[in-house]
């Protein structure tokens, strides 16, 4: 993985490929490259370590053109970040390919490959695909179509696939199977890409690939092929283009831009739905009657939205909740209570585990499935009965802010739904819509902080490790802001429920290890403030979010941020925003890359 642009046209694409890979960075990558055919019927390609901007300028110290071209950016699976790694992978000087996915069984075929005398540039499972398509046409007799038809059935894993051919310049063939990968409609050219967003630039009109599809695209038109190569209308979809700002807007960071925009973006995510049940679908009411049960599957910082959403739901509903790991659930026998709500979370509605983990569980006791999700028309949106869209907008830094906070909203709203059709108490439900309406102005009396943040968080820039604890519905919190703080500034961070503290975690504990605390005013309060002490008592230095009524003081080895937390159903989203803040100026002033961290990658598409 993990980006891809194809186009197939009668004018020079480089522009589009330049564009749409530069519209894919949000996703994280280490290397990007592209190939082309020209006028003269001759491939070529460029390809670089480092960003688009590296690419852009290969490109125009040696201009390359053409109609018919593939690009990517990758996130280095199979072999560690290079030149020789990086996709297009060009065979012959006739075939180039590139691929988002991981091919399981690469290695059986690389050696038999190698064995016939096929020699490789790279230590990339991609690589082997482009040698199976280049034997099929060479040896085969095949078509490109029907070449990567043929090979697609030998493949164990997943793909999104997009080939070009030398001696078939005016096409370009693209295939998915559990990776994404979505056709762009223009006027005498096609596209494809692994999301809407590369292609809007160029279209507004889409298709969506099935799984198992393959599509032919020239520049007079496209044509798909399901699993068993029979020719299927997939339908056109016209989105209406988003026309938010995708630039700075004066802000330093996109990380930065998107907290500040958390406060318009969680009164969208609410506006008009709390008290209908519509908003999930036309027969939410009718399923949210007869739930339950619940079943959470995430990944990442959507997994801790999921954790933080199982107080909610079985404190204010009644109902039981389970949560798990996407990536684990998948692979176990888990028992389904009758009845099950299965509910999908994810920004991008692709994450390969949870889509996995959706479909691993059979219809059996599962109710419906609802998916959470930024995203509209992504896989999870279709997969499910179920939809509950987020108002994040594009969220162009790696590291999740407002895809995260706007999910805890949407999972309050989940939550006010349930409580309506199944709390006996009509209080849970009249709380749970004060705590909602409270959400945007609570988000910016917290960003009000931000220097007082900024000012702790330089005392965090000399350290290696750091440790975060929180209490019942705020543990999830503390794991969220752990994760926040080793994802941009590669400070190691662990999050524990405080009450550990003593079964191990202490050992850890002196003065060069800082101790974050998430510190409401709820009823643990006097037993978190006792799990800091032990911190105190053994050299730790404390720095304490706290509620403005939880009594916290500074004082020798404890510094105490006070925050505006007027009702704790608000507090974990309030408590998050201050934990980004402190994760960003940390990161800022060690000098990091704040929005492409290293290693990651926003929308992960491989298991």
């Amino acid at each position: 993985m993990c980006g891809i642009v194809a186009v197939a046209a009668r004018r020079d694409c480089t522009d589009i490929l330049l564009e749409g890979l530069r519209r894919l960075e949000y996703r994280g990558y280490d290397s990007a490259g592209f190939a082309l055919i020209d006028r003269a019927g001759q491939l070529s390609s460029h390809k670089t370590l480092g960003r688009v901007a590296a690419l852009e300028a290969v490109q125009m110290a040696t201009p390359l053109s053409g109609g018919t071209g593939i690009a990517h950016t990758r996130w280095a699976t199979h072999g560690a970040p290079s030149v020789a790694n990086a996709h297009p992978h060009v065979i012959n000087d006739r075939i180039a390919v590139v691929h988002n996915g991981i091919i399981e069984n690469h290695e059986l075929f690389r050696s038999a490959l190698t064995a016939q005398g096929c020699e490789f540039a790279s230590e990339t499972d991609t690589e082997v695909v482009a040698h199976l398509i280049a034997l099929a046409i060479e040896e085969g007799g095949h078509d490109l179509v029907a070449a990567v038809q043929q090979v697609l059935p030998k493949l164990q894993g997943a793909y999104a696939l997009a080939v070009i051919d030398r001696e078939s310049p005016n096409q370009l063939v693209v295939a998915r199977q559990g990776s994404p990968l979505v056709l762009g409609v223009g006027l005498g050219e096609y596209f494809a890409g692994s999301d809407t967003l590369a292609l809007q630039s160029v279209t507004d009109t889409f298709i969506y690939l099935e799984e198992g599809d393959v599509a032919q695209l020239t520049a007079d038109g496209y044509a798909i092929f399901n699993v068993e190569g029979q020719p299927v209308d997939r339908g056109q979809n016209r989105l209406a283009l988003r026309t938010e700002n995708q630039g700075l807007g004066g802000y330093d960071h996109y990380m930065r831009k998107e907290i500040f925009e958390q406060p318009a973006r969680l009164q969208d995510t609410i506006k008009g739905a709390s008290a209908d049940d519509r908003a999930f679908g036309g027969n939410a009411t009718e399923l949210f009657s007869q739930v339950q049960a619940v079943q959470i599957v995430a990944c990442g910082t959507s997994y801790h939205a999921g954790l933080v959403a199982r107080h909610w739901i079985e404190s204010l509903t009644g109902l039981p909740c389970q949560v798990e790991v996407a990536s684990e659930y998948r692979y176990r026998n888990a028992v389904v209570l009758p009845n099950t709500l299965m509910v999908g979370i994810s920004q991008s509605g692709e994450t390969a585990d949870t889509l996995a983990a959706l479909e691993h569980v059979g219809v059996e006791n599962v109710l419906a499935r609802l998916a959470i999700c930024n995203v509209d028309h992504s896989a999870m949106v279709r997969a499910c009965e179920l939809v509950y869209l987020t108002q994040a907008g594009a969220e162009i830094g790696v590291a999740s802010t407002k895809a995260f906070t706007t999910q805890l909203a949407a999972l309050l709203m989940l939550t006010s739904r349930l409580a309506h059709h199944h709390a006996s108490d009509t209080l849970a439900t009249q709380n749970i819509e004060s705590a909602l309406q409270e959400l945007a102005t609570v988000s910016d009396q917290v960003l009000a902080c931000d220097d007082k943040i900024k000012t702790l968080a330089r005392r965090f820039t000399n350290k290696h490790h750091a440790l975060f604890l929180g209490r019942g519905i705020y543990y999830p919190i503390a794991m969220e802001g752990a994760l926040k703080l080793k994802e941009i500034s590669y400070i190691h961070a662990e999050a524990y429920p405080a009450g550990e503290l003593k079964h191990g975690p202490l050992a850890l504990v002196d003065e060069d290890m800082p101790v974050v605390a998430v510190a409401p005013d709820d009823l643990l309060m006097e037993k978190l403030r006792s799990n800091l002490e032990e911190v105190r008592a053994r050299g730790g230095h404390l720095f304490v979010f706290a509620s403005e009524k939880a009594g916290y003081q500074s004082g020798p080895s404890c510094d105490v941020l006070e925050l505006p937390v007027p009702s704790n159903l608000a507090g974990p989203i309030a408590f998050t925003i201050a934990l980004q803040l402190l994760s960003y100026h940390v990161a800022v002033a060690k000098g990091t890359d704040v929005d492409k961290p290293r290693n990651l990658a926003k929308s992960v598409t491989v298991e």
